[in-house]
């Protein structure tokens, strides 16, 4: 049977079709309306929040940095930040990979699992400490920043907690030792309790020269990879002959731009040639640290050197083509065996994952919330990777100089110094970002 539709029931259903539109988008601009108003709205809270913490958490940071501890000695930072999260009703799990502490903070059971990582070890250093709370420790300093990155772990902690309703998941804060010798994350991921975890994303950032408050991050490298190698030569050589075969070989495998220096990592941070600029000089390159080791035996010297290469792929071409170049040398009959003797992994960003974190905080601090990065920095490393191998996991750069207070957050160099308004940046804008990456959406 054949219905035959009147020009008056074509004009009803036609009627009815364009209502429906109209008020799916009145419904649709409504529910984009009030999520923005939403994530407007816990943000000024946490502005709010980190703003009413803040003197208490330079407090903690400047108490850690007058009490650096070394890799695997961290026993007393391990303490007062179990203690912390504990007065804040988090659940706390202590002693993991050495004195590695997990706080939990639960919400929503229906949302995601996202951490937060920060390390906390110091350095041996003797450097100058320009600051009035240096360290009481003789040879040992923060110069690197874990002090800050731990006030900033806790400050995130501290604020989620005060707005616990706000968190869709479960929210994990990893605090962890051991990162200058490059075993504690590898530890803590192989760790019993580590495994049971299963967690979605992770996060972390690493405090640096940039200018204060200056956030920048990339997809897929961070930093440059890098393979220490030695050659072996016996004596019957002089320093002075391997120290020109040195620098031959140094010409030879080189590859970086024409007048550029991607060797003076101070250069990492200039808003010119720097890693935020697209005219950045650390964007592509290959070279072999200036200064070399030369150690000696009874029987042979050996050359030690590190490799600096933005991509992974040619490192491994590197060794056939030094010893090319010594075979064409007066020391070919010298040489006796060469080899790489260290090799970390760099920082490896989730491009995805990087992708939707930046998406997330421009969203309420505007197009310019991160920066973004052109470039790989050399001599730099971080083994927050070995979390990325089992977590889609972004790494972020927070900048902590302040060239009008003579502040200049150089990691490892003489004065290292950081301004505490990072401190304040860095617990409000990644507060932000794990909340709304809790939610359980795609």
């Amino acid at each position: 049977m054949r219905i035959l539709h009147t020009n008056k029931s074509t004009s009803y259903i036609k009627m009815k079709i364009l209502r429906f539109l109209l008020l799916f988008l009145i419904i649709y601009f409504v529910s984009t309306s009030c999520q923005e108003n939403e994530k407007h709205t816990i943000h000024e809270k946490i502005k709010e929040d980190t703003n009413s913490i803040l003197d208490s958490l330079i407090t903690i940071r400047r108490d850690l940095h007058q009490h650096p501890e070394l890799a695997g000695k961290e026993k007393r930072t391990s303490q007062i930040i179990a203690n912390y999260l504990t007065d804040l009703g988090l659940e706390v799990k202590t002693g993991i990979a050495g004195y590695g502490v997990i706080g939990i903070l639960e919400g929503n059971p229906t949302g995601k699992k996202v951490a937060w990582r920060a390390d906390m070890d110091a350095i041996s250093s003797d450097f100058k400490d320009p600051v009035s709370f240096k360290s009481l420790y003789e040879g040992i300093q923060h110069g690197c920043g874990h002090d800050v990155h731990v006030a900033i772990g806790l400050g995130i902690a501290k604020v989620l907690s005060m707005n616990k309703e706000s968190v869709d998941g479960t929210v994990y804060f990893i605090f962890q030792p051991e990162e200058e010798s490059f075993k504690g994350a590898q530890n803590m991921v192989n760790s019993d309790f580590f495994t049971l975890l299963e967690l979605d994303e992770i996060y972390a950032l690493h405090i640096t020269a940039l200018p204060v408050g200056q956030i920048t991050t990339k997809p897929n490298e961070v930093f440059a990879y890098q393979k220490r190698i030695q050659l072996n030569f016996d004596k019957g050589i002089t320093e002075e002959n391997i120290s020109e075969l040195y620098s031959k070989i140094r010409n030879s495998i080189s590859r970086v731009g024409e007048g550029t220096l991607p060797w003076k990592t101070e250069l990492a941070f200039d808003p010119s040639l720097g890693i935020t600029s697209p005219e950045t000089i650390f964007n592509d390159y290959l070279f072999v640290e200036e200064n070399f080791i030369l150690d000696s035996t009874e029987t042979e010297y050996q050359l030690k050197s590190f490799l600096y290469e933005t991509r992974n792929s040619n490192l491994n071409k590197l060794l056939p083509q030094i010893e090319n170049v010594i075979e064409n040398s007066e020391l070919s009959e010298n040489y006796k065996e060469g080899f790489y003797i260290q090799e970390n992994p760099t920082v490896l960003n989730d491009e995805a994952l990087t992708t939707a974190a930046i998406k997330t905080l421009d969203s309420v601090y505007n197009t310019t919330a991160v920066a973004k990065s052109y470039g790989q920095i050399p001599y730099f490393n971080d083994d927050f990777y070995y979390f990325q191998q089992k977590i889609p996991g972004v790494y972020f750069l927070l900048g902590g100089s302040n060239e009008s207070k003579g502040i200049t957050a150089m990691n490892h160099a003489p004065n290292f110094q950081v301004d505490e308004e990072s401190i304040k940046i860095g617990v409000q804008v990644f507060s932000f970002l794990l909340i709304e990456r809790s939610k359980n959406k795609k």
